[in-house]
């Protein structure tokens, strides 16, 4: 499992001290005010930086960063990845799942996973992996790359997808309609 995550996205420098606007990628923002060290991502280039302040600023946090003093310095980082660890991303509720342990699952087709929801088969039919969560209109839709390299959009809805085993790395399609 993905031990470190994207939780939020860097902004514009917010008043005089160095603070910059972070917005949640999760929409929540009580686990980024009790952060005190994450790693910034520009590009390529990730570096460690400890957090002096965090102050609400909703639907945002206000951060200020060890060394940023003032709007100047805090520019540089707007556009940054704030990554932090597992422990520190924001709590899941009952059947949540952070997108990164989505991404790469087996979506497999089993006769009996339609009746069950169960993505462990042994007759199953691998189909193809999800390589990424998209936000749409009427919910998330899970985007599948099928063997054959064609990709699909899933929604992310128990009527499609069956129960995510993150253990072996499976989820069953429930209706192979949906991939046509």
């Amino acid at each position: 499992m993905t031990e470190q995550f994207v939780v939020g996205l860097v902004g514009a420098p917010f008043g005089l001290k160095g603070f910059v606007k972070v917005r949640s990628l999760s929409g929540e923002i009580d686990h980024l005010l009790k952060l005190t060290q994450v790693i910034l991502r520009q590009g390529t280039a990730e570096r460690v930086w400890e957090i002096e302040e965090s102050v609400p600023s909703f639907p945002a946090v206000a951060l200020k960063f060890k060394g940023i003093d003032t709007p100047e310095d805090a520019k540089v980082l707007s556009g940054a990845e704030l990554i932090a660890a597992r422990e520190q991303a924001s709590p899941l509720k009952k059947g949540e799942y952070y997108i990164e342990d989505l991404r790469g699952l087996e979506v497999i087709f089993a006769p009996s996973a339609a009746s069950e929801g169960a993505p462990d088969n042994e007759k199953s039919e691998i189909l193809g992996h999800i390589t990424d969560i998209l936000e749409g209109g009427g919910g998330n839709l899970a985007e599948v790359k099928l063997l054959s390299g064609e990709t699909r959009l899933v929604p992310f809805r128990d009527e499609f997808l069956g129960e995510v085993n993150l253990e072996t790395r499976r989820i069953a399609l429930l209706n192979r309609w949906i991939l046509e």
